[in-house]
């Protein structure tokens, strides 16, 4: 899928045309010195997969978490800085990969997300960090692998109808699954819940202990659903892929569960979580090549990994 391609949807042209200010904006975004603006990446040096990371707290990243995860890329290198955003791209096993680094929250996440479905040739978004257990066999250290994600947050629902689901791509599931599998790492396969408070939104107290009715019905409410864990960028991965027609999917490790009365482990899993990614990207590559030396245009199991 290209920019082009979603532009050409026919449905778009009558809502330009009940724009009253159609055109008084940039249609392809703001840019500074012919990059795009919120990222300031070098589109041509994009890879053909975009691992989409937050300067979290609560995992053990050395520094930076673009220069982090790039420590174990090839040939890494910067192609964009914005005091925003952070973006280098650089060879897994001879998949293309580009990791940014940001802010939290799918906000954050729809700016950086815009810049590089906009521009660049990626063909892949992958969620990569932290996040909360809430499924009643998900202990920390686990990696989840999304096969959807709950849209609890708001960013998303500017864009679509709530009813819309955050369906993660079939073939980045299977690559992801597939990567933990053969790494050996604890993981699940399953729905993520994403919000965007931490705190009394994700049925967690506030300051003072401050809760209100509905919030404490949260935690318990996805449990009984079957929810694995919670985060807070999932969505807007997943769903802005899935709107544009590109491949999204999160891989995240589990650092706590409060449901099952499991402590917060500071960085519980994520090295982990890194390694299924970076192994799920470099299946998905040779998928893509055997699916390209088919001639067909979805990846089917009997082409083998």
């Amino acid at each position: 899928m290209s920019r082009d391609e979603v532009a050409s949807r026919a449905g778009l042209a009558d809502i330009h045309q009940r724009y009253a200010y159609w055109n008084h904006v940039p249609h392809r975004g703001l840019t500074v010195d012919g990059r795009p603006a919120m990222t300031r990446i070098d589109p041509d040096k994009v890879g053909d997969f975009v691992l989409v990371t937050v300067r979290d707290p609560l995992i053990q990243y050395v520094g930076d978490p673009a220069r982090h995860i790039a420590g174990l890329l090839d040939d890494a290198e910067v192609i964009g800085e914005s005091g925003m955003f952070t973006s280098i791209s650089g060879t897994y096993e001879g998949a293309r990969i580009t990791v940014v680094s940001g802010g939290s929250g799918s906000s954050e996440a729809e700016l950086l997300l815009y810049d590089f479905m906009e521009f660049s040739k990626a063909s892949t978004y992958l969620r990569v960090g932290g996040s909360g257990g809430i499924g009643t066999h998900v202990k920390p250290g686990d990696i989840v692998v999304s096969s959807g994600v709950v849209r609890e947050e708001g960013m998303t629902r500017a864009y679509v109808d709530r009813a819309y689901p955050a369906a993660s791509h079939y073939e980045v599931v299977a690559a992801m699954a597939q990567a933990a599998d053969d790494l050996g790492t604890p993981y699940h396969v399953g729905v993520t819940l994403s919000i965007d408070s931490d705190f009394v939104g994700a049925g967690r107290p506030g300051v003072g202990g401050y809760m209100q009715p509905w919030n404490i019905e949260m935690l318990g409410t996805y449990n009984r659903a079957g929810v694995l864990n919670g985060d807070r960028e999932s969505a807007a991965v997943v769903t802005l892929a899935a709107l544009y027609g590109f491949r999204g999917g999160s891989v995240c490790s589990v650092a706590d569960n409060a449901v099952m009365n499991l402590d917060f482990s500071h960085g519980a899993g994520h090295a982990r979580a890194i390694d299924v990614a970076l192994k799920g990207c470099a299946i998905l590559d040779r998928m893509d090549k055997k699916r390209i030396a088919t001639g067909k245009r979805y990846w089917l199991p009997s082409m083998g990994m």
